[in-house]
């Protein structure tokens, strides 16, 4: 996992229109998806994006750029291995 700390010469930019467009770069991986979760390994650390309907407008990680369209309830940084964060609330309920 990347530590944030030691890449605070790293730049990440998350810009949101309406909670239904939502542009991310500095992007490093796609590590899940669905229609209602997305885990994004990037360059600040692991970014969890929650809502409705989502799905990629764009995606290029030559670059480092992600867009994602759809209802935009949540975003989050989280610990821990990838695995983890991609069960789902039932998976965490159930451990």
């Amino acid at each position: 996992m990347v530590d944030p700390v030691k890449n605070s010469n790293k730049r990440q930019e998350i810009k949101m229109l309406n909670r239904k467009l939502l542009e991310i770069s500095g992007v490093l991986n796609v590590e899940s998806f669905d229609s209602e979760e997305f885990l994004l390994e990037t360059e600040m650390g692991y970014l969890m994006i929650k809502g409705q309907n989502l799905h990629i407008k764009n995606l290029s990680l030559e670059q480092g750029l992600v867009a994602i369209e759809g209802l935009v309830n949540e975003l989050a940084y989280v610990d821990g291995s990838s695995q983890e964060k991609s069960k789902g609330f039932l998976g965490k309920l159930f451990k």
